[in-house]
């Protein structure tokens, strides 16, 4: 429990920083679909590390970086619009995991945990991994705080002020597949994209400052994650749903909040 409390706010932080960039710049299609599309990782990773979760790890992450740089490249590549280019490598990648896992009919319940998380089943090494990939997420978008704010508010400005749009461009599209494998276990495929969204999402009906979004965000999906983690234990469901429901909850909340507010104006 400690260790699932503890992963729970590590993988909450994590997805609300990144996040905020993904609301900000309407991405919220193609975090779902990243989710989505590193199951064929998730398959292949599994038979061949025997259910190693490091062995899953490593095959999620290449699918999910392999998978952003090719909607990006495929988006600027052709006339297709992004949504179109992230529609066809989402459905392909889908069906190739699918296809994978029910050629492995023993998996397909072992793998029931990677759809829909397991995170009271982490490991003290799977701590340590989340931590430190997930450090270098929060340092990477720290460090380059300015460069991803111009970007997202104004894309024009950043090319004129010359900044290497298309190396953040792609970085920006890896930190998202590294935050999303690094939540893999905590809230699984199906539910990673409520971790990206929906925190961000809170904060943005609060506040238009990118600093107190990303603070509130962070704050917002830790809380939601402890909280989440202990209704479930009392409540006896899973803590994956458990969690993204509260985090929802809180979303409604503060949305029926700013209505009253408005009203009452």
């Amino acid at each position: 429990m400690v260790r699932g409390l503890i992963a729970a706010v590590m993988v909450g932080v994590v997805s609300a920083l990144v996040g905020t960039h993904v609301v900000l710049r309407g991405m919220a299609f193609f975090g779902d679909s990243l989710a989505h599309a590193i199951l064929p990782g998730v398959a292949v990773g599994y038979v061949l590390g025997n259910g190693d979760r490091g062995t899953v790890f490593v095959w999620s992450l290449a699918a999910a970086v392999v998978t952003s740089l090719a909607i990006g490249a495929i988006s600027r590549g052709t006339k297709l619009r992004e949504d179109t280019s992230i529609g066809i490598v989402f459905a392909g990648m889908f069906a190739l995991g699918i296809a994978l896992i029910s050629a492995q009919r023993s998996y397909a319940v072992d793998l029931a945990h990677f759809l829909f998380g397991d995170v009271l089943g982490v490991s003290t090494a799977d701590l340590w991994l989340t931590a430190i990939t997930g450090g270098v997420v929060v340092i990477i978008m720290l460090a380059l705080y300015k460069e991803l704010m111009v970007m997202a508010f104004d894309p024009i400005l950043a090319a004129t002020m010359r900044l290497p749009t298309r190396l953040l461009e792609n970085l920006l599209l890896i930190l998202i597949a590294v935050t999303i494998v690094v939540a893999l276990q905590t809230v699984g495929i199906t539910l990673m994209v409520a971790m990206l969204i929906t925190p961000a999402a809170t904060a943005y009906l609060l506040t238009r400052r990118l600093p107190v979004m990303m603070g509130l965000a962070a704050g917002i999906a830790a809380l939601s994650g402890v909280l989440g983690l202990y209704a479930s234990f009392y409540i006896n469901i899973a803590s994956g749903p458990a969690i993204v429901l509260v985090c929802t909850g809180i979303f409604l909340l503060t949305w029926l909040g700013q209505r009253v507010r408005q009203g009452r104006a």
